[in-house]
């Protein structure tokens, strides 16, 4: 039995190497058209800030060693140009001896991942994605090359660009930050993002959301806000497309996401092909439906099951969640699941909830905020998705409602997930279980909420808002027009409360909550501010930031 498989970076030689440890006499050939195999490519932006300073150490594996570990036939520098279901062959371009030969296969495993986008060319200004360590090589010597006062363009504002832009700034580098959607991060939704945005600024980072660049000229860019910028070099992280060209040249079947086609246990359309990675459509979680999702865990996993079903076992793969994280500086954003704005654009009902808890026992020394978004579905009451933002414990947070959603326990189910405590590691009611408290309070109607960008409407029709924190806080900021009664005076005061609708809201919603229960026994139509106030702040402080980036850029295209 014969395998070949196409690429040679963590889906493909996971296949390879899970494939030896089932089967001792498989003939097992790797084809990378790169120099490099088994590198750590999630480490690259790691490299060029100098946190990881020792290149050699994202070079995981080499052909030799791979060899004489795993007697894997290992060829660098050799691109798979075209595939041949009928006769069970690919042809192999050797790039540095320009000769092509055929080579027969039983299985073949197609691992080319994605590729970026394909970006304008910029003349004077070099360019660069940030994928692969030639990459990483090149753009480490335009840092050094890079004379007083260097400056970058980074265009696109998702996980790798993040990355990219921390890493130069710790180089000392200027970065001006372009995104063509309203906001970054575009995972996450509006008023999650505004702690990152916030962060970026704080380190000197100029973000320009809503742009994109109109034209280059010599050694200039001109943005569609009408601003002009000659970076010395320009780090182009604006996404990746499935590459899925050997795909086509087999005649195999492409799934509507532009990814290739693949059923549970990685087979293609041709029963001896299979596909892993990037380039891959998956199975969404949350839809049930083809999605790209382009992460490496996946693409590792997916890459041992399809050894386990070329070695005869019966593996399937699981559905989608997405779950990422990153960091930015001192800022961690996390994701599972779908998005508030992914929910509404498919017309799926939804209950929202926003909880702002401490990473840990706010009396023991250096606990951090966290900012969590639970979605959920209204009638089952499944977790549809999350998002945290904050410092520490923000993985352990999103990984426990991952698990959670694999499982699938519902929301409620979250208040009863018994789950480590000391003061240094969490709370008692550990941040996860205070989700499940609201969720299970939302679900039996003890408590009816209302989101940030459903206020203005609320109040338009009538509703009173009553703020229900201390004097103070209300005098150190206020949503305008709001009712200050603290809660611990709103029993003695109810008759100064106008009649109708009421809101009431607090810092954070957990004060609110109680003057809801309190004003409800009293008879009144009330709700909750989901999030409170410091959740309102967020998503108005973005929604403010992309009205006027989206206008600085429609002036900018009009000049």
């Amino acid at each position: 039995m014969k395998t070949v498989i196409v690429g040679g970076v963590a889906g493909g030689m996971s296949a390879a190497t899970r494939l030896r440890r089932l089967d001792e006499s498989a003939e097992i050939v790797v084809f990378e058209r790169g120099p490099y195999v088994s590198y750590a490519n999630c480490g690259l932006p790691y490299h060029v800030g100098g946190v990881i300073a020792d290149r050699s150490s994202l070079l995981l594996q080499t052909p030799e060693s791979l060899a004489a570990r795993f007697r894997l036939d290992v060829r660098t520098g050799h691109e798979v140009i075209s595939v041949d279901p009928v006769a069970r062959t690919v042809s192999v371009l050797d790039l540095a001896a320009g000769d092509t030969v055929i080579e027969h296969y039983d299985e073949l495993v197609l691992a080319v991942g994605a590729a970026a986008r394909e970006a304008a060319g910029h003349p004077g200004i070099p360019t660069h994605t940030l994928r692969t360590v030639e990459d990483v090589d090149a753009i480490g010597a335009l840092v050094e090359a890079a004379a007083d006062h260097p400056s970058a363009l980074v265009v696109g504002g998702g996980f790798i660009g993040l990355e990219a832009v921390e890493n130069l700034v710790r180089r000392g580098i200027h970065v001006t930050l372009i995104q063509r959607p309203a906001q970054i991060l575009t995972p996450l939704d509006a008023e999650m993002v505004a702690p990152l945005e916030a962060q970026l600024r704080s380190h000197g980072v100029d973000v320009r959301t809503a742009v994109t660049i109109d034209s280059a000229v010599s050694d200039a860019v001109l943005l569609t806000d009408g601003t002009e910028l000659r970076p010395d070099f320009i780090v182009d992280a604006s996404g990746v497309v499935p590459s899925i060209d050997l795909a086509r040249s087999a005649g195999l079947r492409v799934g509507p996401t532009g990814g290739i086609a693949v059923d549970p246990s990685n087979r293609t359309s041709d029963e001896h092909i299979y596909a892993v990675g990037d380039g891959v459509e998956k199975v969404d979680a949350v839809s049930g439906e083809g999605a790209l999702v382009t992460m490496a865990g996946l693409a590792n996993r997916h890459g041992r099951s399809v050894a386990d079903v070329i070695g005869g076992r019966d593996e399937r793969n699981t559905p989608a969640l997405g779950t990422a994280i990153v960091k930015v500086f001192d800022t961690v954003a996390a994701r599972v699941g779908w998005s508030e704005r992914q929910l509404a654009a498919a017309g799926r009902p939804h209950r929202v909830i926003h909880t702002h808890p401490a990473s840990h026992a706010t009396y023991y020394p250096g606990a951090e905020p966290l900012s969590m978004k639970l979605l959920v579905d209204p009638e089952s009451d499944a977790i549809l998705g999350a998002q945290i933002v904050g410092g520490a414990g923000v993985d352990k947070r999103i990984d426990v409602i991952a698990v959670a959603m694999a499982g699938g326990l519902t929301a409620s189910g979250l208040a009863r997930l018994e789950l480590a405590y000391a003061p240094q590691f969490g709370s008692a009611k550990d941040p996860v279980n205070q989700l499940g408290y609201v969720a299970d309070n939302l679900r039996t109607g003890t408590t009816r909420t209302i989101q940030w960008h459903e206020l203005a409407a609320a109040r338009e029709a009538g509703a009173t808002l009553v703020d229900v924190r201390t004097a103070l806080e209300h005098a150190a900021g206020a949503i305008p027009g709001s009712l200050n009664i603290p809660v611990d005076e709103l029993r003695d005061r109810l008759a100064e409360l106008p009649d109708g609708p009421l809101i009431v809201h607090c810092q954070v919603g957990q004060r609110g909550h109680t003057a809801a229960r309190i004003l409800d026994q009293h008879g009144r139509d009330v709700v909750n501010l989901d999030g409170g106030y410091r959740t309102w702040a967020a998503g108005e402080g973005r929604s403010r930031q992309s009205s006027m980036a989206e206008q600085d850029s429609a002036a900018g295209a009009s000049v």
